[in-house]
């Protein structure tokens, strides 16, 4: 059995951090049973050079610059949907999906959109990509305009990937809304939704803005945290009589520190519910050679797990985070339309 292999035998579902049409292959034959993606994932697909003739097609065809940049998002994801359609078939519906981020630029710091204003885009676009979709998931950001969108969004059927999460008031925000939607269905035990926890970032932070933790405390504060909120998404959902899991997707599990063992959250998390792991992380996890067991319900000491709630604001953590987050989260949107723009230069006939 293989490190990755006996990850998924311990009950963690193995999703990819890539719509790479080679590493949903490879990562697929590893035991992997979905993969998201988001536009740094499609800018590095395009610098390879390798969808040089799909892009120069689009630029025959007149497209702009952003359509092209969401068409070959489409494609791509579609590619990666029919890898995975398999197992979403098997499973019912439980698995085998592949996230689509929505436009990032909704939350350019520079807009000047309104709440109401972001949160009608997302459902626009959420319901304008989904529709004809089985095993496509929608990525929308735990931010005021992606909160605000959830119940309609959910309520229309949409399969739901709420991403961005740090802490514990968006966690409950964001489920209370996909419920409250999803009772709006006609059926809703058709509901599958899953939280995007993010886990290293935290650590980075830590690090950085809580400097006296001990050396038993400092770098588990991400997994403490989602640990948490894995605990309480199982208790909500334990009683709704659903037939399809909700579930936590453990993101940013890739190692962001040079000392840590490359499978510190892959190990620490082992054992249910979702990991979506870059290619270089599932590389590594093989490589090391461990063998995994389920680790995602062992909590650190009662002393250490005390120390960091003494310590840690955790509103303002999530606060500094969100705000890191939203900074970083248009700007790959806008460098892929950038990318294509020069490739447009490229291609174009003279």
């Amino acid at each position: 059995m293989t490190p990755l292999e006996s990850l998924v035998a311990s009950g963690t579902k193995l999703w990819l951090d890539s719509i790479d049409p080679d590493l949903v292959k490879e990562n697929r034959a590893f035991g992997a049973t979905g993969a998201t993606s988001n536009p740094i994932i499609i800018s590095d697909l395009i610098k390879t050079g390798r969808f040089d003739d799909m892009i120069g097609e689009l630029v025959q065809k007149g497209l702009s610059d952003e359509a092209i940049a969401w068409e070959l998002t489409d494609q791509l994801v579609k590619r990666a949907q029919q890898v995975f359609l398999p197992v979403w078939q098997e499973t019912k519906g439980n698995n085998g999906y592949v996230s689509f981020e929505l436009d990032p630029l909704i939350e350019d710091v520079d807009s000047k959109e309104t709440t109401a204003q972001r949160a009608a885009r997302y459902i626009e676009l959420g319901k304008k990509w989904a529709a004809g979709h089985q095993n496509r998931m929608i990525k929308v950001p735990a931010t005021p305009g992606g909160l605000a969108a959830l119940e309609e969004l959910a309520a229309a059927g949409v399969t739901l990937n709420v991403t961005l999460i740090f802490g514990e008031d968006q966690y409950h925000t964001a489920r209370a809304a996909v419920w409250k939607g999803a009772q709006r269905r006609k059926d809703p035990k058709t509901l599958k939704s899953v939280y995007s926890i993010f886990v290293s970032r935290i650590d980075v932070y830590t690090g950085k803005h809580v400097p006296d933790l001990s050396k038993d405390a400092q770098g588990q504060v991400g997994i403490l945290n989602v640990k948490r909120l894995w605990q309480q998404n199982v208790e909500f959902w334990k009683d709704k009589g659903l037939p399809l899991q909700q579930e936590i997707i453990f993101a940013s599990t890739g190692t962001k520190l040079p000392e840590d063992p490359k499978d510190k959250y892959v190990a620490a998390l082992a054992g249910s519910d979702i990991q979506t792991n870059p290619p270089e992380t599932n590389d590594a996890v093989q490589k090391l050679g461990h063998s995994y067991t389920r680790m995602v319900d062992k909590f650190p000491p009662q002393a250490v797990m005390a120390e960091i709630d003494q310590k840690v604001d955790f509103p303002k953590m999530v606060e500094t985070l969100m705000q890191e987050g939203l900074e970083k989260f248009a700007k790959p949107q806008k460098a892929l339309l950038d990318l294509i723009s020069k490739k447009r230069m490229l291609l174009q006939p003279q």
